[in-house]
């Protein structure tokens, strides 16, 4: 119920409606040219399906490493609406590029475009949720950031499926539909006009100077949140999502290619849908669990829950024999079934983390602190795409690559069931030590 009265509120309407169109419009954008890299220009170019979406990846996650930190301080310093009206017009611009890009079929267009529209979106990562604590009270953080994020997913599965419909296989070639220079400013538009309603965010505090020395500010950052204990840990947390959700994301369309023997961009549509169905679900689950609570009690459970299901899709994966394989058949729904639980997971995992960081942190810091989330997102993201393709360069396969990641979550999950006292596992472990001791 709190979510819809917030979704009638002038407080956040707004807000919802451009970050909905923002990461609609984004991954229209990477989902059309991962696929036209994947089925056409990787074989045009001599390219390696893999590493061509890594690097597409790779370079949308790069600005958030370097400018974070000035994005941060501008948030903290400045109106968080006038900047969200900034950075909406800026995407107005690169979505023109963007269009020029495709309308041309020119790759290397499109990979400048996809290094600006990351700087677009590494300034406004910090007032998407740093606004939020302004308009919203306490008892509405949880539903709106879970709205937020449910919205983010449900943005990613239409952008994936549209980018999957305007790229299309057309008498056995893949060409890019001529109406996408056309949405993508749309979108982009639409975006802009949204943010003129949103409400003034004024600084809490505007006594700092900026510092323009993105190094040392971004040193600083990091610096300040690791004082906070349970801020960083929630980086932590979210940083290490991202990380195996990067790798999931680069390696599944190559992975119908490869591993599903199909030709087909709309295949890899219906799973990357299947992955943002299930995370937009998983966000609506952690809301109803939790009631507003701002607690990690799910995460520690979710996280475990993120390495079965890999385990399981990388077993039933492997039992693929040559032809195309129908994803109606009983192999078929096991690997759907598979990314749904794997998502759903995904969305219990982050969104209370991401309520904790932005309920916990300073004020006059909250933008900061998800500037300095922003870059551990960009360290943990760059680190398993480097990761993943030096693997693939070492000729691992994708289903090897993610069978690492899934015995590395293992790892990471028991490292945070460690860090969340209300935990069962917690108070299971906890109890373990206690009857060691006193044995």
């Amino acid at each position: 119920m709190t979510s819809l009265k917030l979704l009638r509120s002038r407080r956040f309407l707004p807000l919802f409606t451009v970050q909905f169109l923002g990461a609609f419009n984004d991954n229209v954008f990477k989902n059309a040219f991962i696929l036209l890299a994947t089925f056409k220009l990787a074989d045009k170019m001599g390219w390696n399906a893999g590493l061509a979406t890594t690097v597409i990846t790779g370079l949308f996650i790069f600005p958030y490493l370097v400018f974070s930190a000035f994005a941060g301080q501008l948030a903290d310093k400045l109106d968080k609406a006038r900047l969200i009206r900034l950075t909406k017009l800026w995407e107005v611009i690169i979505m023109a590029a963007a269009g020029a890009g495709f309308a041309w079929e020119q790759p290397w267009v499109l990979f400048v475009v996809i290094f600006t529209a990351g700087m677009q979106a590494t300034f406004f990562g910090p007032l998407k949720y740093g606004i939020l604590p302004d308009h919203l009270r306490e008892e509405e953080l949880m539903s709106g950031t879970g709205v937020i994020e449910m919205a983010t997913f449900v943005a990613i599965l239409l952008g994936t499926i549209l980018g999957g419909i305007l790229v299309a296989r057309v008498h056995g070639v893949t060409g890019v539909s001529a109406t996408i220079p056309w949405v993508l400013v749309g979108l982009a538009g639409a975006g802009w006009v949204a943010s003129l309603f949103v409400l003034p965010a004024p600084p809490s505090t505007a006594t700092f100077k900026i510092d323009a020395n993105i190094f040392r500010e971004t040193w600083r950052l990091i610096a300040y949140a690791r004082t906070q204990r349970g801020v960083f840990r929630a980086i932590l947390g979210i940083s290490w999502f991202w990380a195996i959700g990067v790798i999931w994301l680069n390696l599944l369309p190559p992975y119908v290619k490869d591993v599903l023997h199909s030709d087909d961009p709309h295949r890899a549509t219906v799973i990357l849908t299947l992955f943002a169905v299930g995370i937009g679900l998983g966000s609506m689950l952690c809301n109803v669990l939790l009631r507003g609570a701002i607690t990690a009690r799910y995460v520690p459970a979710a996280g475990l829950g993120l390495s079965l299901f890999t385990f399981d899709f990388w077993w039933a994966s492997s039992h693929i024999g040559p032809g195309v394989i129908a994803l109606t058949s009983s192999l078929g729904l096991r690997i759907c079934a598979d990314l749904a639980g794997l998502a759903v997971c995904g969305g219990l995992f982050s969104v209370p983390l991401y309520a904790i960081m932005t309920a916990w942190s300073e004020p006059s810091h909250r933008a900061r602190n998800i500037a300095a989330n922003n870059v551990m997102n960009a360290l943990f993201m760059v680190a398993a795409s480097v990761g993943a393709g030096l693997l693939i360069k070492f000729k691992f396969s994708g289903l090897q690559v993610l069978g690492v990641v899934g015995a590395l979550n293992v790892l990471a999950s028991l490292y945070i069931v460690t860090l969340v006292p209300e935990s069962r596992l917690h108070r299971l472990s906890a109890g373990l030590r206690r009857r060691n001791r006193a044995g």
